[in-house]
């Protein structure tokens, strides 16, 4: 998965700083004593002479290629902090500066507009804080056409004094356009808001599940609203009911419920004032072809096998990407990353003397990159939809099924999605650092590119060279977990694979706590693939013990477990109750749902944590205008905001399982309506599904937007969603300002909102199949 390029460099280079005094936050911001902490990236750099910081910024790039910063600042939500310096430069440029969350997913809490004359100017600007997470302040300097070059002094930043808004270098006049140029502009976001018709499932409603609709006015009192049939004729009415100001539109709200709707059929639509809303149906059978599509969605996401186009569809046939064949430089005899960005990431002393065949495995999302902590969760996810139709399906689901998706694997015998998750399961084990070799049995953390290249650009025909990066203990345990989980689900179908994938675990299970604090760092990402950095690994040991003792039943991981900090803590979160970052969420469902060799009172307490956070979500959902299970912290939607949703129903969806109670069933079944078009996008974020739907996922090869020769993205797949952190030019150009929810635009570029990878695109394989199955 794509990162933004600002936000992969920001450790690269850090320093930090000299404790401040409580009335300034920055130390020595009069560059006196060298003890500042700023650092730059990208083509930046920096000296320190005469009480100034100067930068020689390099032409080019784009401004989040050039950087300077400063992190670690602490901030209170709510109270108003003043940034203040003085620039000196030769002529005039203009760039951002930006105060945002110190770490993924880099969400601003203000941005300004800074800029230079030839001579002396002075800045200042206030802004008040949002969040607690460690803050740090960027400046983005990239793309001038020529270098040029700055010096900093007295840089400061302190808490604002009451009633303290001025921001200098703006005249008054200028202040007033301003502000009146900014409320006409909202104005006509909420008029824009208030325009669309009510927003529905646009794939379907449950013929005996709950059918409801989002409408946005600035109505107070209830509003009318019909049903009407594919023919126009009004076969229903009803009045809606004020659902109050939601602040990630920025509009007041109300919602059209006609749940007691019980006749199957096409074309249906909800008629509000003058406006209509887009086709569903109801009672029909979504969720079973959304599983197949989902699914078969991971087939032409492998490396290393030609994609057949009787299997994938033709427009999806391509060769076998990354074996080694011209120009390609392939995955059959990779070594690890060397040179200098080698040393600045894990020191001079590290090197490895090996190759390694790692071919195969999916690409993570639209570039060719591999990455174990997203292949772990992702294959992990695949693997958990079929232990649910086994356990829970009666032996009747369809996820059992040997012909469920589209794969060359048909009819060999073994369910097709555990073919699907052997792929990647494969590839998972090859990562590993062979016997014999310093940090043998650990896993390499990721494979890619050492540069990055452009859209478009088939897998087999990428130039660059490929390079393994240094094994990291989040990517072993992440083995450790997903192999152990396979073994048990393999053993009946292919012994030996299932043996090999528990020694496989077992052995990355020492190596890991051999090596504790191996950490991915968070600062490699201009290097031909996003970085994955992670040093708080509790969270993947809980899981990987999890798995292994529900796999063997074993004292020592029990032991591990017990002695977890997750074992009887809070693991779900609103804002996504696990990612790849966060994974306690994985092992705490799966003790709950399939722990049977846990002791009577360790099952049922681990079982009634899970059924507790599934009746917090739906607390939680009650209160959404939009139905859906997601909350974030600051009402601020979060990078692949939709697998997050998809993510916290899982906990629900496990609610269910777990009691049979109806309202868990329903709360999954209403939640996936924001993801097919009852959300403020009036989109389907599925492509094929619905009328309006994303069809221009980032991708290099699904890359139909800017070569007509290629196709748009498979059915089936999940685009990310609004990202409130506009990390792209695409959406700093098109979406300055957005309300959290419209913070998405479907173009090809606009990877920080809508990029396609292989762990957005499993949950939603799970959901589908716990939505195809649960009656």
């Amino acid at each position: 998965m794509l990162k933004s390029a600002a936000s992969l460099v920001l450790a690269l280079f850090v320093s930090l700083p000299a404790q401040a005094g409580a009335a300034d936050m920055i130390a020595d911001g009069t560059f006196e004593k060298g003890q500042d902490g700023f650092w730059a990236a990208g083509g930046v750099a920096l000296t320190r002479q005469r009480g100034k910081l100067c930068l020689s910024v390099e032409a080019g790039g784009s401004p989040w290629e050039r950087l300077l910063g400063l992190n670690d600042l602490q901030f209170e939500p709510g109270k108003s902090y003043r940034l203040t310096m003085t620039l000196d430069a030769g002529e005039v440029h203009r760039f951002p500066v930006t105060i945002q969350r110190n770490a993924e997913p880099w969400t601003p809490q203000a941005s300004f507009e800074a800029a230079t004359k030839a001579g002396k100017i002075e800045f200042s600007s206030v802004f008040t804080a949002t969040e607690t997470d460690p803050a740090q302040i960027i400046f983005q300097l990239g793309g001038a056409k020529k270098p040029w070059r700055v010096c900093l002094d007295d840089v400061a930043l302190r808490e604002a004094k009451a009633g303290d808004t001025k921001t200098s270098g703006t005249k008054a006049s200028d202040t007033k356009a301003s502000d009146a140029q900014a409320m006409a502009a909202e104005a006509a976001a909420r008029k824009r808001m208030t325009a669309l018709p009510a927003l529905v499932n646009q794939a379907g409603y449950f013929l005996d599940g709950p059918k409801r609709a989002t409408i946005l006015s600035d109505a107070t009192g209830p509003l009318p609203f019909k049903l009407e049939d594919a023919d126009g004729i009004a076969i229903g009415e009803g009045m809606t009911a004020p659902a109050g100001f939601d602040p990630t539109v920025e509009a007041n709200t109300q919602i059209a419920d006609f749940s007691a709707f019980a006749t199957a059929g096409e074309g249906y639509r909800l008629v509000v004032g003058d406006k209509t809303s887009l086709p569903f149906s109801v009672g029909h059978d979504i969720y079973g072809k959304l599983r197949v599509d989902a699914l078969s969605w991971f087939y032409p996401q492998r490396s290393g096998i030609e994609i057949k186009g009787d299997i994938a569809g033709q427009a999806y046939a391509r060769p076998a990407g990354h074996v080694q064949e011209n120009p390609n430089q392939g995955d059959t005899n990779v070594t690890c990353l060397t040179g200098k960005v080698a040393a600045k990431l894990y020191g001079k002393d590290w090197t490895c003397g090996y190759t390694l065949d790692v071919s195969g495995g999916w690409y993570d999302a639209g570039d060719q990159g591999k990455y174990v902590v997203n292949g772990g969760i992702a294959v992990s996810q695949l693997l958990s939809t079929f232990e649910r139709g086994l356990v829970y399906g009666d032996g009747a689901s369809p996820v059992l099924s040997d012909s469920l998706s589209r794969i060359p694997e048909n009819g060999n015998g073994v369910p097709d999605i555990l073919d699907e998750a052997r792929w990647e399961l494969e590839f998972l084990m090859k990562m590993m650092v062979p016997d014999g070799q310093p940090l043998a049995g650990m896993v390499h953390h990721k494979v890619h590119d050492i540069k990055w290249t452009g859209v478009p650009m088939l897998p087999h025909l990428d130039p660059q060279l490929r390079a393994l990066h240094r094994p990291s203990t989040a990517a072993t345990l992440n083995l450790a977990a997903a192999a152990a989980q396979g073994a048990r689900l393999f053993a009946p179908y292919d012994r030996e694979f299932a043996q090999r994938l528990l020694a496989a675990s077992q052995k990355a299970w020492l190596a890991a706590a051999a090596n504790p604090m191996l950490f991915a760092p968070d600062s490699d990402g201009l290097q031909g693939g996003g970085d994955y950095g992670d040093d708080d690994i509790s969270d993947e040991t809980y899981w990987a013990a999890a798995e292994l003792y529900i796999t063997t039943g074993e004292a020592r991981f029990l032991a591990a477990l017990k002695a977890s900090p997750h074992w009887a803590g809070p693991v779900f979160s609103p804002a996504g109750a696990f990612d790849w970052r966060s994974v306690a969420g994985l092992g705490r469902l799966d003790l709950a749902l399939y722990g049977d060799n846990l002791a009577p009172d360790d099952k049922a307490m681990i079982m009634a944590s899970v059924v507790s956070a599934g009746r917090n979500f739906l607390s939680l959902q009650a209160k959404e205008p939009f139905g859906h299970i997601y909350r974030p912290a600051s009402n601020r939607y979060d990078w692949g905001s939709n697998q997050l949703i998809l993510q916290n129903m899982i906990v629900v969806s496990a609610g269910y399982d777990l009691t049979g109670e109806l309202p868990f069933l329903n709360g999954v079944r209403e939640s996936i309506d924001y993801i097919f078009g009852r959300n403020a996008m009036n989109m389907s974020y599925v492509t094929g599904y619905g009328s309006v739907f994303a069809k221009n996922q980032h991708s290099r090869w699904y890359a139909h937007q800017t070569d007509s020769t290629l196709p748009n993205p498979p059915v089936g797949t999940l685009a990310g969603g609004p990202n409130s952190t506009l990390v792209d030019d695409v959406a700093r150009a098109r979406l300055q300002g957005c309300a959290p929810q419209t913070c998405y635009i479907d173009d090809i570029m606009a990877w920080g909102t809508n990029e396609m990878t292989i762990n957005w695109n499993a949950p939603l394989v799970y959901i589908a199949s716990f939505l195809a199955d649960a009656r």
